[in-house]
């Protein structure tokens, strides 16, 4: 998992739709509140349709680099040299749409409501990216914001909220990464033994 990095150049080498649902289906094992399970996955391979996304991602990155953006957010992303465009959502083979549900829409269960719904579908998304890392596949976490026009073109349900979107496939053969120092593990675990004699 140490190895894991976000990737934005891909292969344009196919990668199989039975891959894409074994990666799927390891999200769906993720735990939720009261086991509502509320994500849906969206994937996403016809051409024009990543097409149509790539230009409303874009729209609302302008917007994001040009107007929304704090200077203090724009100088923590030059060392990682983000910008508006973002040809990966084409380049990608897949595209995973992942909405979060406002709702249970299942109709075998004892009411609609879901709990802790963000916090279960970001666990979803955890175990989505840990599954694609071993099998093998590059990722990005790519997050437009705001992301309505994502419900709009997959013709989503008003009560699926887009939660994040993430390209999916090889790393192209000459694909670079920011060189990126991790937090140390003193940084990010506090031991706490009790009471030790």
């Amino acid at each position: 998992m140490a190895m894991r990095r976000s990737v934005r150049s891909f292969s344009k080498r196919d990668v199989p739709r039975e891959l894409i649902e074994a990666v799927i289906a390891a999200a769906g094992t993720s735990p939720s509140g009261a086991n509502k399970q509320p994500w849906r996955f969206v994937a996403v391979n016809d051409p024009a349709l990543k097409k149509t996304i790539r230009e409303g991602a874009e729209k609302e990155e302008r917007l994001f680099y040009s107007e929304r953006a704090s200077d203090d957010w724009l100088r923590d992303l030059e060392r990682i040299g983000t910008d508006e465009h973002k040809p990966f959502l084409e380049d990608a083979p897949w595209l995973i749409a992942v909405f979060k549900l406002m709702k249970d829409d299942r109709s075998d269960v004892a009411s609609d409501r879901v709990y802790y719904v963000s916090e279960s579908v970001g666990i979803a998304v955890g175990m989505l990216l840990a599954a694609a890392q071993q099998a093998g596949l590059a990722t990005l976490t790519h997050t437009p914001s705001p992301m309505a026009f994502l419900g709009e073109i997959l013709d989503r349900p008003d009560y699926e909220r887009p939660y994040m979107l993430i390209p999916m496939g090889w790393p192209a053969e000459d694909a670079t990464v920011p060189e990126l120092k991790r937090k140390s593990l003193s940084e990010i675990m506090v031991l706490n033994r009790g009471n030790e004699t």
